[in-house]
């Protein structure tokens, strides 16, 4: 039986060993705990057991979809990637969080559910299907949606991330329970809106891969650079209210504002939850 790759550290180095002693003094095995998709920017998460990653592109239907407020600036006709400040988005519509969404992608069908009832469903690659949604939010926002919102779908080789090129976001479990030390009290991993959370890591040492390689089943990722927080983290994704301050927590905290890392496919593979990570 093949032996497991083994992530270990030594100081501010890191090393791969192999390993068959599961109580070896030092050694820690990194796994993949979660992966999830967002099919709709600023709505709700769909977990997945897993999923298989192209070159160069992010998850499938990862913001894929996303809705446009009245004071945007990207024309309903012709989307294309702009700022977040374009579409609804938690830092500015936080009631979006008191919603659950499931997501089937055969259908393109996206649920929409609140305290475990549905109570919208649209088939998201159809007019009809996004005006029911559309309708659904004007009259759930509290203040209405800025205007008339629309559905609109990311062209080919797009995704509404907050960042324009495609990347994956990979969040340290460990380093959410660093900030809870500092904020005395929980901290939901789901604040960071991740694609892939890891078990395994000591806190903040996911910032040492950076402008390394990682590979995760057999899809190898390229580490690309920090992920600095805005006020989205600040909405209770259970209770769609405002309660924290992450930026000023890790500002205070840690002396920066960052929490996760952003990561570029360079091989494509498919990845599964309990996947080990290795640093190549």
């Amino acid at each position: 039986m093949e032996k497991p790759d083994i992530l270990t550290q030594s100081g501010s180095a890191e090393s791969l060993v192999c390993s068959a002693a599961s109580d070896t003094v030092g050694v820690m095995t990194v796994t993949l705990d979660q992966i999830y998709r967002f099919p709709v920017k600023g709505m709700g998460p769909d977990p997945l057991d897993s999923v298989a990653l192209q070159e160069g592109d992010g998850l499938p239907f990862d913001r894929h979809w996303a809705v446009v407020h009245g004071s945007s600036k990207v024309d309903p006709a012709a989307p294309t990637w702009a700022k977040k400040a374009n579409f609804l988005c938690l830092a500015r519509d936080e009631k979006l969080a008191q919603l659950d969404i499931a997501f089937d992608e055969e259908t393109r069908t996206l649920t929409v559910l609140r305290k475990g009832k549905q109570i919208s469903r649209a088939k998201l690659d159809d007019h009809m299907g996004r005006t029911l949604l559309q309708t659904f939010l004007t009259g759930f926002m509290p203040d209405g949606p800025r205007g008339n919102p629309k559905v609109v779908e990311a062209p080919q080789g797009v995704a509404f991330t907050d960042v324009e090129a495609a990347k994956v976001s990979i969040i340290n479990m460990a380093s959410v329970r660093d900030i809870e030390r500092v904020t005395r009290e929980p901290v939901d991993p789901m604040r960071f809106r991740g694609n892939l959370y890891l078990e395994g890591l000591d806190a903040w040492k996911e910032f040492d891969w950076v402008d390394k390689q990682i590979q995760i089943g057999d899809c190898v990722l390229q580490i690309l650079e920090r992920i600095d927080r805005c006020a989205a983290t600040n909405v209770n994704p259970q209770t769609g209210t405002i309660d924290m301050n992450i930026p000023l927590s890790l500002r205070k905290g840690f002396g920066h504002i960052d929490c996760g890392i952003h990561a570029k496919v360079v091989r494509s593979g498919t990845i599964k939850l309990g996947d080990t990570i290795t640093v190549l």
